[in-house]
């Protein structure tokens, strides 16, 4: 669906996506990397389960939540990938209402 462009002048940094290593070029944000590593949806709702994916990319919609390092309900969109980034696809509300504890 997305392609990301090639550069071999930017440098690249490797995140952990749903389990998976994956090289991605710096200043890319995570909702983007996820779209171009063909992710078909980011989130699903709490009450219908229902698969949500960025649709505004720019953090008004909310759509792009994803769990981040362990922190459930993170703006994909808003959000840098950093190197050694562990970045999951999130269900429902995420583990432990989001607190930080990964648990």
């Amino acid at each position: 669906m997305f392609k990301q462009l090639t550069n071999n002048q930017i440098e690249t940094v490797e995140v952990i996506l749903n389990g998976q290593k994956v090289q991605v070029p710096q200043g890319t944000t995570v909702a983007a990397m996820a779209l171009t590593q063909g992710l078909r949806f980011t989130r699903t709702t709490p009450v219908s389960n229902s698969k949500r994916a960025p649709f505004c990319m720019m953090g008004v919609c909310y759509d792009c939540l994803m769990s981040i390092d362990g922190k459930a309900n993170q703006r994909a969109c808003a959000t840098y990938v950093q190197n050694g980034m562990k970045i999951e696809t999130q269900q429902g509300v995420g583990s432990a209402l989001g607190d930080g504890s990964g648990e």
